[in-house]
């Protein structure tokens, strides 16, 4: 029995109709079907669906799979569904507390977004993690910056990074940034816990499926 079930045609709740909204909008403007959207996934189709329409909650799986086939993070869909209190033409400065922050799983580490619920025209996270294990590439569509904080990083760029192998070992206080569609990935160098902060473009939705 899958693990998500579909729930009655009916709005769970705010948080979900807004995730679920975010989650369509980011499928549109990455260009995906919601058919292509389960292939990448191994989600139904069905249930893709009721969850962008906030018919239904999806799980932290689930959260992660979908994330992953947008080339985004739980966290920031998480963030998605913070109830919005400020308009793009809201010109007030920003402060965000320590400990404040949508929090969650990102790969093989923890992320915490650094701004409260947007819009905003990037997306700046706190990472940590103390994998050894590169994994899979990302690739986004829009440019990123990291910077080290604490800790020991390889940081994998592929094939076209400056190193020629592309891999660096980055320590604290060294930065990068890598234009979109750029696959990366990192992980710890020597296996003690490191500490990034991570600032994406926003991604441009609204764009036509």
């Amino acid at each position: 029995m899958p693990s998500d079930l579909i729930e009655p045609d009916r709005i769970v709740d705010d948080q979900s109709r807004r995730i679920g909204g975010h989650i369509r909008a980011l499928r549109r403007a990455r260009s995906l079907t919601l058919v292509q959207l389960a292939e990448l996934t191994g989600l139904s189709h069905p249930f893709l669906s009721q969850v962008e329409r906030g018919h239904s909650r999806a799980s932290m799986v689930s959260l992660e799979k979908i994330a992953g086939a947008l080339a985004t993070s739980q966290v920031e869909l998480l963030a998605a569904g913070a109830a919005q209190t400020r308009t793009p033409e809201d010109r007030r400065p920003e402060v965000l507390r320590s400990g404040e922050g949508a929090k969650g799983p990102f790969s093989s580490g923890e992320a915490r977004l650094l701004v409260h619920g947007g819009p905003h025209a990037f997306e700046p996270l706190e990472w940590v993690g103390d994998n050894t294990d590169l994994g899979p590439y990302f690739e986004h569509h829009e440019d990123e910056f990291l910077y080290v904080l604490a800790g020991s990083v390889l940081l994998d760029l592929g094939p076209d990074g400056d190193s020629g192998d592309g891999v660096l070992r980055l320590g604290p206080g060294d930065s990068a940034y890598y234009r979109g569609r750029t696959p990366h990935r990192w992980c710890s160098a020597d296996g003690s816990r490191f500490h990034l902060v991570v600032v994406k473009e926003t991604p441009r939705l609204g764009a036509p499926s």
